[in-house]
């Protein structure tokens, strides 16, 4: 459903053009500080309006409604709101009769039968991910852990101008790829079978829209490598390994050093290009442009909600493992 999380769990709910979208942290212990200043690095980093971004931008500023008295967690449910105010929902009413390619609109309005939030994509938005930024910012201050994602390559550029230009003279979308780093964890996080270390982290990168892949350590190219080369050798008594093909993480376990993963973006859905696309009102294929205000390339503003699902992933299995 809408909740992810065991101990730490996490519940958001809202629309992208809803009046007031929120964020319900269960779990948060008591006597935490938080200050508003505490969130506008990462509000900033996942904000558009930059190069190859959405023009769309919104304060973004959380409204604390619970769980916070006098600058501090109380440890009860905290919850935070978020207004749109910058919405232009018309752009969508002049192309509800067409399902729009790449998109939620032909599942949902299946799944909810026609009762779906369609404007902006509704409740599968990308805009919702200011939710999960705000409850990651919480997150790392309990977790206390160094986490960072960035971006690492762009329509299969390692220099992220030019793959960005390949979308702009092409005027279309592309996608890219994110690496995520977390260091200084203990052995020993992780509940085999099914909330190993994998099974929480690659569940909460796929809750993020647009996420389309996720690899560990050496990933998919451990399908080149002979058993001899893709095995860490142990170097020290502490678990240390002189390489890290397994991404920090074996029998989905923690086993001390660093973890490392990749997520896979897909490009934009929202394209100016014209296309080829199911009109449920005239029961034909018709043309269709998508119109509106939209990322040329989404994976940009990725990296911090990357780093907010890592975080709020980590924390859960820390508690899990009572640590």
């Amino acid at each position: 459903m809408n909740s992810f999380g065991r101990n730490f769990r996490i519940n958001v709910f809202g629309e992208s053009h809803g009046a007031i979208m929120g964020v319900t942290l269960d779990g948060v212990p008591p006597g935490i500080d938080i200050n508003i200043e505490d969130f506008q690095e990462d509000i900033e980093r996942r904000k558009p309006g930059k190069k190859g971004t959405t023009p769309r931008v919104e304060s973004d500023q959380p409204r604390f409604v619970s769980g916070v008295f006098n600058g501090k967690t109380t440890g009860a449910p905290l919850t935070m709101l978020f207004e749109n105010s910058n919405t232009r929902s018309e752009d969508y009413a002049k192309t509800r009769e067409y399902y729009r390619p790449g998109h939620a609109d032909f599942v949902a309005s299946q799944k909810f039968k026609g009762f779906e939030d369609y404007r902006g994509g509704g409740h599968f938005s990308g805009r919702l991910t200011i939710l999960i930024v705000c409850a990651g910012v919480i997150a790392k201050k309990i977790l206390g852990l160094p986490i960072e994602a960035k971006l690492i390559e762009i329509a299969g550029e390692s220099d992220l101008d030019k793959g960005l230009q390949k979308g702009i003279d092409a005027k279309d979308s592309v996608g890219g790829i994110v690496e995520c780093r977390v260091n200084q964890i203990p052995v020993g996080w992780g509940e085999p079978f099914f909330d190993s270390v994998e099974s929480v982290l690659a569940h909460a990168m796929f809750a993020i829209p647009a996420i389309k892949g996720v690899e560990f350590g050496a990933g998919f190219g451990a399908t080149k490598m002979f058993g001899s080369e893709h095995n860490d050798n142990i170097i020290d008594e502490k678990g240390k390994t002189d390489t890290n093909n397994a991404g920090g993480i074996v029998g989905g376990i923690t086993n001390g050093n660093e973890i490392v993963f990749r997520v896979a973006v897909k490009p934009t859905s929202s394209i100016g290009k014209t296309q080829e696309t199911w009109n449920h009102e005239t029961h034909q294929i018709g043309e269709f442009s998508v119109k509106g205000r939209h990322d040329l390339c989404i994976a940009l503003r990725v990296p911090v909600v990357v780093e907010a699902m890592t975080a709020i992933s980590l924390l859960d299995l820390k508690m899990q493992a009572g640590r």
